[in-house]
């Protein structure tokens, strides 16, 4: 008889063992790899999609008069010397170089034409979106290399009240056509110095902070 209450006691105290430490919201569920670093480069990428009312520098070699540095309009284009209302949104610096180049070859020979962003905002599809239980929750222009924690970085951290552990990454996956969900660490990231907590971001990655339900 004792050794039955004996078992009784011990399933009951693995059972509230179990109850507690689902309470103090560790991750569950499939995880990125950690980032093998923290970004400083503060530009966007290779691929990065020019978005409204980004500010680009247009350079044509030898031919300075024909560069400007101009605004992407709400609408999507750009007016420069010579090329009026050209589609900018949704192009990377290279395309759009390609595309004044082939157009400035209607009135000089062999332009050499670049690209550059000066101040980024990027198409919805290229932004990272911080929702949920943070300071400030925003939508912020991704950038090369950006990670987790340039990304909490930017939106003052997580509330008082956060679930940080139980945080979800939201992923587009355009292999499979479909999104996928990943479980953070920002409570260790953030509040205890967890560097393998820290995972690099994509564009188009949506944060989902908790707060705890206590």
């Amino acid at each position: 008889m004792p050794i039955n209450r004996f078992s009784r006691l011990l399933a009951s105290s693995a059972m509230l063992s179990t109850m507690l430490s689902g309470c103090a919201g560790g991750a569950s569920g499939p995880q990125l790899p950690p980032a093998s670093f923290v970004a400083m480069q503060e530009g966007p990428g290779e691929d990065y999609m020019i978005g409204p009312l980004d500010d680009l520098t247009i350079f044509v070699w030898r031919n300075p008069e024909l560069g400007a540095k101009v605004q992407v309009r709400p609408d999507g284009r750009i007016t420069t010397p010579l090329i009026t209302d050209m589609p900018a949104v949704g192009k990377t610096p290279k395309m759009l170089a390609d595309d004044i180049t082939l157009q400035l070859s209607q009135f000089i020979q062999d332009p050499l034409v670049s690209v550059i962003v000066n101040k980024f905002s990027g198409t919805y599809s290229q932004q990272v979106r911080v929702i949920g239980a943070t300071e400030k929750p925003a939508s912020l222009p991704y950038r090369a290399n950006m990670t987790l924690l340039d990304a909490m970085i930017a939106v003052g951290g997580l509330s008082e009240y956060a679930a940080g552990n139980r945080a979800k990454l939201i992923r587009f996956d355009k292999a499979s056509g479909t999104q996928k969900e990943y479980s953070i660490r920002l409570g260790d990231l953030l509040r205890k110095g967890d560097s393998k907590a820290n995972v690099m971001l994509m564009p188009g990655d949506v944060i989902i902070i908790p707060e705890s339900s206590f």
